[in-house]
């Protein structure tokens, strides 16, 4: 009644489990501002095939597991050296990003970041936003260039979610305890669990 004639609206909410203690959220473009596959492709020249790919996989047009490979196997190889580069001149964290994982830690919650991405990049994001930890797929290399393959198991949508439940079980948390943010097809069982 006090509202219904205002441009505003209303969420009423349980305070029970209103202060998550376990954060899981998935870096590229929920995280940090850009998709890392794609610049680490615009390093090599092929920027418009490779985030043609991840565009549709992020949608779920794609199996994950096989438009990761198809996109590794484009950026064969480059040199090792390129994943700094693209790091210095093309990560940004995403607006709030340091103050959600600043404000969980704060609040005592344990925070994750998993990624379908790679452990190149996430390591990085992990340090630069205060993550507790991070969990990501590894591109292989030899002779410091990448080889086009990436270590298996692939670290898609099944394995974010079985990151979740693991972390939820070893932390004694019910599922009402956790937060989980991410913006494509490999996120949802994650945050569908939460």
């Amino acid at each position: 009644r006090l509202v219904a004639e205002r441009p505003v609206d209303v969420a009423a909410l349980p305070v029970a489990h209103r202060r998550k203690r376990l954060l899981v959220a998935d870096m590229d473009s929920t995280m940090i501002e850009v998709e890392c596959i794609d610049e680490l492709a615009a390093a090599a020249g092929l920027r418009a095939e490779v985030a043609a790919i991840t565009e549709r996989a992020m949608k779920g047009e794609l199996d994950f597991a096989g438009a990761l490979r198809a996109r590794a196997t484009m950026l064969r190889g480059l040199h090792s050296q390129d994943y700094a580069k693209v790091y210095t001149e093309r990560v940004r964290p995403m607006s709030g990003a340091r103050t959600l994982v600043a404000t969980m830690r704060a609040h005592g919650a344990y925070t994750a970041l998993v990624s379908g991405g790679f452990t190149e990049f996430t390591s990085r994001v992990r340090e630069a936003l205060g993550f507790h930890a991070d969990h990501a797929n590894r591109l292989l290399q030899a002779d410091g260039r990448l080889t086009g393959e990436v270590e298996e198991p692939i670290q898609g949508a099944d394995a974010k979610l079985a990151i979740l439940r693991r972390l939820t079980a070893e932390r004694g948390l019910a599922v009402a305890d956790t937060l989980a943010v991410g913006d494509g097809a490999n996120d949802v069982p994650m945050i569908g669990a939460a």
